[in-house]
């Protein structure tokens, strides 16, 4: 199987171009530099050449509160620049996974949100994940969307790296407590997409780590589990103002993964406590190669 793989240079493309050299699987990973997926003629020049069975497209504007200013670029990205990549998957007949995110949903009440459930965004970012959702329906049948929520991976920039930085110059943080949703590590989401790809299962998927939690008691754990000693404490949403609203429920119901047989992720405790394993191996090797 030929893949080729968007946002290489972003936390989820990276660990899929990983994910599926361990499987043995031909991929070909795109960053910016390589692919300008808001340039037709360059998308459709690349993938005519490449000629791949499946396209993961994990590339995306993920600026939330610099979407609400940047929208042009915001919208060329994440709408038209999935039309693109739509269309030349159509044209190779080739399948097509969409990454999208759990901003596509209003964030209200307290219930997971279940993969059937009406997309009623707040914010542009997720209006534009949103509207690539609709291209991705519209123009093939052979896709699978696959949303997901508050990922970290070792390629990037992430909460967790965040929290720790701070943690270097800080005793005590303000956290905000009332937005719930999951943790999800890019090692296991891209595991999933892998084992997806494989099959004809078509349709909408919800793909974040076991359980939920808030973003202050997910900091909590984060220096539970490094053995720092910081104080979080817990605000409210209205307390810390951003540009961009956030929704306050990003639960996501599970169902259609169970209901289709693949293998549902490890707990988001336990995601974490990998990812902390590879951050420090990677944070030694790096301090051995400037040696």
């Amino acid at each position: 199987m030929k893949i080729l793989v968007t946002g290489y240079g972003g936390q989820l493309g990276y660990d899929v171009v990983q994910e599926c050299e361990r499987h043995g699987l031909t991929v070909k990973g795109c960053g910016r530099n390589e692919l300008d997926i808001t340039k037709r003629d360059s998308v459709f020049s690349l993938i005519d050449s490449y000629k791949p069975d499946a396209i993961i497209h994990c590339a995306a504007y993920t600026a939330v509160d610099k979407a609400e200013d940047d929208k042009e670029n915001c919208w060329n990205v994440n709408v038209e620049g999935t039309r693109y990549l739509v269309e030349a998957a159509k044209k190779q007949n080739a399948k097509f996974v969409y990454v999208s995110t759990d901003y596509v949903f209003n964030g209200n009440g307290e219930n997971p949100f279940n993969e059937d459930d009406q997309p009623d965004p707040i914010g542009y970012y997720g209006l534009t994940k949103n509207e690539g959702e609709k291209v991705v329906q519209s123009l093939i049948e052979q896709y699978f969307i696959v949303r997901v929520s508050w990922v970290f991976g070792i390629n990037g920039n992430n909460f967790i790296k965040t929290m720790l930085k701070l943690s270097e110059s800080r005793n005590e943080l303000n956290i905000v407590g009332d937005q719930i949703g999951s943790p999800t590590y890019t090692v296991d989401l891209a595991r999933l997409i892998v084992e997806i790809i494989k099959t004809n299962k078509y349709g909408i998927y919800h793909a974040t780590n076991e359980g939920f939690t808030s973003w202050a008691e997910f900091a909590y754990e984060i220096f539970n589990q490094t053995n720092r000693k910081i104080l979080i404490n817990s605000i409210s949403t209205e307390e810390y103002p951003t540009r961009a609203v956030r929704p306050k429920n990003s639960r996501l119901s599970k169902q259609k993964l169970v209901e289709n047989g693949f293998t549902p992720l490890p707990t988001w405790q336990d995601a974490l406590a990998r990812y902390l394993v590879q951050l420090n191996l990677s944070s030694i090797q790096t301090r051995d190669e400037v040696q």
